[in-house]
């Protein structure tokens, strides 16, 4: 089985996988836009157990790691985190915090 993924679905795939913890690479990340695209079409069942090899490091590719949270990139990044500046203050820290979980409640 042969499938492939576009710049913009590469992208969107790692950062999904960035907010498990795994900060991938974009070469992760055509694996896993295309696991995804092969579940969506019902060639690997949900209940089948996948493994993709990793075989970078986000730290390698940094600038599109950050252009993509930055919104930066030729096509929408659905899953941008983008960065927010907060004065030095723990109290303005703790505010963007609790912020952050009312919406995430929400969602």
């Amino acid at each position: 089985m042969v499938e492939q993924a576009t710049e913009e679905e590469l992208a969107d795939a790692a950062a999904l996988g960035d907010r498990t913890g795994m900060f991938n690479d974009p070469h992760t990340g055509v694996a896993l836009a295309v696991l995804i695209k092969l579940l969506k079409a019902g060639k690997i069942d949900k209940s089948e157990r996948v493994v993709v090899i990793s075989t970078a490091h986000g730290l390698k590719f940094v600038e599109m790691k950050v252009k993509y949270h930055q919104r930066a990139l030729d096509f929408p990044c659905r899953h941008a985190n983008q960065p927010i500046e907060l004065p030095a203050k723990i109290e303005a820290v703790k505010e963007a915090l609790k912020k952050g979980a009312r919406e995430q409640a929400r969602v």
